[in-house]
């Protein structure tokens, strides 16, 4: 039976797995896609659903186009005739409303109410709010920005000609830490082999790296950089700036921070556990 398939497979990654991003680094959804994720064999079923969200959109005060973008598309529908396939292009909080308005019976909705409702509030969260979250939800919080940072880096990186990213993104780190390579990063941490550095910094190292990012980013728009050598460069000076910046006000250098005892995938999986034996207890 369908609601008795192994939810160890309905965790973060199958929502990012159907995830989209645009030109612009902005995250998108398909319904038609997402449909099948939460278990909605028809789409006339779906389709009800996705119009409580969309009322339910409105009753919050936001503009509904911008969250159920219209993208419906022709398909072949046999002897050459083709017909309109209504889809939309949803926004996080758009498959967040999606997952509140489901069926509850079906228990991947749970975990998708969980997902998006996290996820979301992590892009919402005020200055205030984040003074009050814990370590934990500060370095989740962070390493989502670093992870769009990244993305929008890469981008302008592309442009000016960048091809060994590798290289590219170890002149960041080398700059920020007084010479250390990703590779050294980790072996100082401890790491297992290709094991995320990113995933092993606590908030403030989270920072530093996402000031690096950011500003990287917009130097390379900014002065119109062309050549590998160039970029490379750039980003190794911004990310001595940063260096410097850091110990200009008596902060601690990024290599003396200390690494969390868990790594950010380790908490989720023990998270995914908790779920998975919660529901267990419930059925």
């Amino acid at each position: 039976m369908k609601e008795e398939r192994n939810l160890e497979k309905y965790n973060e990654s199958v929502f990012e797995s159907i995830k989209h991003v645009d030109d612009y680094g902005h995250e998108y959804w398909y319904a038609r896609e997402l449909q099948k994720v939460l278990d909605y064999s028809k789409w006339s079923n779906f389709e009800v659903v996705i119009d409580k969200a969309k009322e339910a959109c409105k009753l919050s005060k936001y503009v509904e186009e911008d969250h159920f973008a219209d993208v419906g598309k022709m398909v072949a529908i046999g002897s050459g005739a083709e017909r309109k396939q209504k889809d939309y292009k949803l926004s996080r909080y758009a498959c967040y409303l999606i997952a509140q308005n489901g069926d509850s019976r079906k228990r991947v909705i749970a975990l998708a109410q969980t997902y998006f409702a996290v996820q979301t509030r992590k892009q919402e969260i005020n200055e205030t709010e984040y003074s009050l979250l814990t370590e934990e939800e500060k370095r989740f919080y962070n390493r989502n920005l670093t992870k769009k940072g990244n993305y929008s880096l890469n981008k302008a990186a592309k442009e000016a000609g960048v091809k060994n990213f590798d290289k590219f993104h170890n002149a960041g780190y080398r700059g920020l830490y007084n010479g250390e390579t990703a590779d050294d990063i980790a072996k100082r941490k401890g790491l297992r082999y290709r094991e995320d550095i990113l995933d092993n910094m606590g908030s403030e190292e989270l920072i530093a790296n996402l000031f690096r990012i950011s500003q990287t980013e917009q130097k390379l728009i900014r002065d119109n950089v062309q050549g590998e050598n160039k970029a490379n460069n750039v980003h190794y000076e911004v990310g001595q700036k940063v260096r410097k910046a850091i110990q200009d006000i008596g902060g601690t250098m990024p290599e003396d921070l200390p690494t969390p005892d868990k790594s950010l995938k380790e908490i989720e999986k023990e998270r995914r556990k908790a779920f998975l034996e919660t529901e267990t207890l419930k059925s």
